[in-house]
């Protein structure tokens, strides 16, 4: 099959998949939210999957799952949801948190992605004009993804198909395929978004593209294709965009992810360098090169990306977990959650603190006053050495050098918590956003956000009204 019948085809099935999963008219409500449950590759050991649980907000290569906006004073969030009869049927979810009223509304249904998979989760952004963007993934090349835009500002009634089209050459082609999404808008400039596409040439190669309007991509330029792929994440703010990635390894690839590397721009993607101003020609394709930040490979150590901040010097901090291998279970420990600090000279590459699976996945946060925070699943949970725990809150007054357990957030959960998130532009009364799930068997998954103090709430499951408020976790337990 050639190339060209293989992106017709493909677009045929974006534009029916669309007609019948997307919706023109006001998007159906769901009566509550409920995260989906999902789980990769089977082990055939107590814990029973790599990886696995409430992966309503998975993976850390998706950005961002909230966005806080202060002229209407809510939250916006996306993220995996499920029907109330199949806890691993995923619907693309939309709703936000209203500050003023410290209510939700109910759920949103954007998108039924035809698929039980959490790699397809979406991702949110906002533009300068309120409008709310969704991008729709897809994990590899055999499902389509999609791009949505609220057909007014600040509201989430009613969502349009974005008929995106990007440039290749001098032709401009349809967006019909991308995988593991973030999508960054700065302000006056528009969006710069990174992604993986698969097989080109290397299976996972990472990429980003720019658009003004949304509409209109520039081509999708490679930031490196070293061995067998990369995974990568991402941070933006109105200077400069930055992506820091591993990369993995022939012959064994992705299980194999190794070294930490990091790359930025600070003209919209014309020109990357690393930390240290080096110029860079994209794509990277050597594993030894100058935007190397640790090597991992000479200790024998996996690179598990989590999370990625600039401080208020613009310099970017990276946070990743270190193992010895993939797979569940004390033999890999420890499970180190590690920072890499650009000090305007080199990197500081410091130890945190110590979980006990490779997927446990938290968000980093620099505060005002320069002080840093981590929350988290570092706790050991109900079904240990599976992903997540409990979530706990972790502060560092000297740039990672030691870190101290402010509170633990969740206690005596059923299931463990994980994928812990930060909103852009982070509201001190909805800080972090996660969901839970059984880590060895699925499971019903609720959502949960917390504020700057620690304080969680659980999103209902079910609602009598339209409206309704988040409420103490205390009360479910």
């Amino acid at each position: 099959m050639t190339t060209l019948l293989k992106t017709a085809l493909l677009l045929g099935i974006m534009i029916i998949a669309a007609t019948l999963s997307s919706f023109s008219d006001e998007l159906p409500k769901a009566e509550g939210y409920r995260g989906i449950w999902y789980m990769n590759q089977p082990s055939n050991d107590e814990y029973v999957y790599k990886y696995s649980g409430g992966l309503g907000t998975y993976c850390a290569k998706h950005k961002p799952f909230a966005v806080y906006c202060e002229k209407v004073n809510k939250t916006f969030f996306c993220y995996g949801g499920t029907t109330k009869d199949n806890n691993r049927k995923l619907l693309h979810m939309i709703s936000y948190y209203d500050h003023e009223t410290g209510m939700v509304p109910r759920p949103r249904m954007l998108l039924d992605k035809k698929t039980s998979d959490a790699h397809d989760n979406p991702v949110i952004s906002v533009d300068g004009a309120g409008h709310i963007w969704i991008f729709s993934t897809s994990h590899g090349t055999g499902r389509p993804s999609y791009i949505h835009r609220s057909v007014k500002p600040y509201d989430i009634d009613e969502f349009e198909l974005v008929h995106a089209k990007k440039r290749e050459g001098s032709k401009q082609v349809p967006i019909t395929n991308f995988s593991y999404m973030q999508a960054w808008h700065i302000p006056g400039k528009g969006f710069i978004n990174f992604f993986t596409r698969y097989n080109y040439p290397v299976d996972r190669t990472i990429c980003f593209m720019t658009s003004s309007d949304g509409v209109n991509w520039s081509e999708w330029k490679r930031i490196a294709m070293m061995d067998k792929g990369h995974y990568q994440i991402s941070a933006a703010n109105e200077e400069k965009a930055g992506s820091a990635f591993n990369f993995h390894p022939k012959p064994r690839g992705l299980n194999w992810r190794s070294n930490l590397y990091y790359v930025e721009t600070s003209d919209f993607g014309k020109s990357w360098h690393a930390a240290d101003g080096t110029s860079l020609r994209l794509p990277l394709d050597q594993v030894e090169n100058p935007a190397l930040v640790y090597n991992s490979q000479s200790q024998d150590l996996k690179v598990y990306l989590k999370d990625i901040r600039y401080d208020h010097e613009g310099l970017p901090v990276i946070l990743f977990i270190t193992s010895k291998g993939y797979q569940s279970g004390p033999a890999n420990d420890p499970r180190t959650w590690t920072t890499a600090r650009w000090n305007g000279k080199g990197w500081e590459i410091r130890p945190a603190m110590i979980s006990d699976n490779n997927y446990d996945m938290g968000s980093l946060y620099i505060e005002e006053n320069g002080s840093w925070r981590i929350i988290g699943p570092t706790q050991t949970g109900p079904q240990p050495y599976n992903p997540g725990g409990e979530i706990a809150m972790w502060h560092s007054s000297d740039q990672g050098a030691t870190w101290q357990l402010s509170s633990q957030l969740t206690t005596e959960s059923p299931r463990n918590h994980t994928y812990a998130r930060h909103p852009v532009n982070a509201h001190p009364e909805f800080y972090s956003f996660w969901a839970d799930g059984h880590g060895r068997k699925p499971s019903l998954s609720n959502l949960y956000f917390c504020d700057k103090a620690g304080n969680v709430r659980v999103l209902p499951r079910k609602m009598d009204g339209d409206f309704a408020k988040p409420m103490p976790i205390k009360a479910t337990f």
